[in-house]
């Protein structure tokens, strides 16, 4: 048990570097332009290439790749030979980088008017005081040019050269504005997907993972409401079906569960909003959230997304369940049962229902990572903040860290429910062994 556990340890980890590759890649091959869909077509050139070089997206593919896996501020504590730290300031819920000085102060750096570099330090109440920087900063690289690494007050690592008269382009609420004396390069500061931070969205300008874990709770919750309702019904109805093979019961069960799956997602969302919500009002036909715990204040708002997802995922589970019971009551031993006497409830109870449920373990299991992730036309319709809504929201935008965290917290639901399906497999079989 512990060497399968330890083997499966390693595919899943080895699955989400493959995954990781996989989706980096297919983020480079879609055609897009980030910065045209982050400020807008009416961006100049100039603003253009100014975007690209503060946030590493002209730098090359296998650069990008790293900093997002293992992050660039390791790499940035050793051009500015200081230590780098990063905080989290709950005024403007933004994490802001800063280099530690000698005495333990932080500070960034920046360039005023006359061009010559000043250190933003960090006083002790969280606000801030300047003072210029001596002209020693300033050392030869390798091609002859005075240079100084520093990290700038929007969370970059720059290299300004001395006398440079580089222009940068900010967009503020207003307008845009150009600051001379800008950085000639730029390393965007991140500690990397493997120590929790996936990166800074394109589309809100906060960090990745501030705005995916609220949505990924949301949609565990309604995952986990609608799951509870789901399979229990689900495997006791499938059961009673295939126990009763051919019967009235058996055919208005099969036949309701599959038009009930047939029927898409979108339109049963339909159709119970406007019979629950319109013509009965009887619950909130759309899910409005003013707050982080504004759903459970009003429960109500939940019912119509369960009963949506209730009736298009009950007939796959229940009809494997069906069919899987057909087979076990057709089985050699049940018929000896039969013939001994025993009663159909202890029958069914005792030797055929624990068999029965093999199969639809690897089903319930898959429809596991498919509530969490797949929940994208449901969480659409009745406009639910949930992880599939987000997933879409990125996509279209091309929100390129934020699909590529979601695509990996699926991925690790997808692995780590197959592998709960196994070892369920081996209580509901002692027969069943992993070596």
């Amino acid at each position: 048990m512990y060497a399968y556990l330890l083997r499966r340890t390693f595919s899943t980890i080895l699955t989400l570097w493959l995954v990781s590759v996989a989706i980096f890649a297919m983020s480079e091959v879609v055609p897009s332009n980030i910065a045209i869909n982050t400020l807008g077509n009416t961006i100049t050139a100039d603003q253009e290439r100014s975007f690209n070089a503060q946030n590493g997206l002209d730098q090359p593919s296998l650069t990008r790749y790293i900093r997002w896996m293992i992050g660039s501020d390791w790499q940035v504590a050793q051009r500015v030979g200081k230590p780098i730290v990063r905080l989290y300031e709950q005024s403007t819920r933004r994490y802001t980088w800063w280099i530690v000085d000698h005495d333990g102060s932080l500070y960034q750096t920046a360039t005023d008017d006359s061009m010559l570099m000043r250190k933003i330090i960090r006083t002790a109440d969280g606000g801030t005081r300047t003072e210029p920087l001596p002209l020693t900063i300033w050392q030869p690289n390798a091609e002859g040019y005075l240079t100084f690494w520093g990290v700038d007050q929007a969370g970059h690592a720059a290299m300004w050269i001395h006398g440079s008269v580089q222009k940068t382009w900010t967009i503020t609420k207003a307008t845009w504005i150009s600051v001379p004396g800008a950085p000639k390069l730029y390393i965007p500061l991140q500690k990397g997907l493997i120590r929790g931070d996936p990166g800074v969205s394109f589309l809100t300008r906060r960090p990745v993972g501030e705005t995916l874990w609220p949505r990924l709770k949301n949609t565990l919750l309604l995952a986990s409401i609608a799951f509870g309702f789901i399979m229990p019904l689900a495997l006791a109805l499938g059961l009673w079906a295939g126990a009763n093979e051919g019967r009235f019961i058996d055919r208005l069960l099969s036949i309701t569960s599959l038009i009930a799956t047939a029927t898409p997602e979108f339109a049963t969302g339909v159709f119970l909003v406007i019979i629950f919500s319109f013509w009965l009002k009887l619950f909130p036909g759309a899910v409005v959230v003013t707050s982080d715990a504004g759903i459970l204040d009003n429960p109500k708002m939940l019912v119509l997304p369960v009963l949506s997802l209730t009736l298009a995922e009950l007939g796959y589970v229940l009809r494997i369940t069906r069919a899987s019971m057909v087979e076990i009551m057709r089985a050699n031993y049940i018929r000896t049962a039969v013939l001994k006497g025993l009663p159909r409830f202890r029958i069914i109870f005792r030797h055929a229902m624990r068999n029965a449920l093999m199969a639809p373990i690897t089903v319930i299991m898959l429809h596991v990572n498919w509530l969490v992730g797949g929940l994208v036309i449901v969480e659409s319709v009745f406009g639910y903040p949930g992880l599939g809504r987000y997933a879409l929201e990125a996509a279209l935008f091309r929100d390129v860290f934020a699909v590529e965290a979601t695509a990996m917290v699926l991925v690790l639901i997808a692995v780590l429910s197959q592998m709960g399906a196994d070892i369920a497999y081996m209580f509901l079989n002692p027969r069943i062994r992993f070596p």
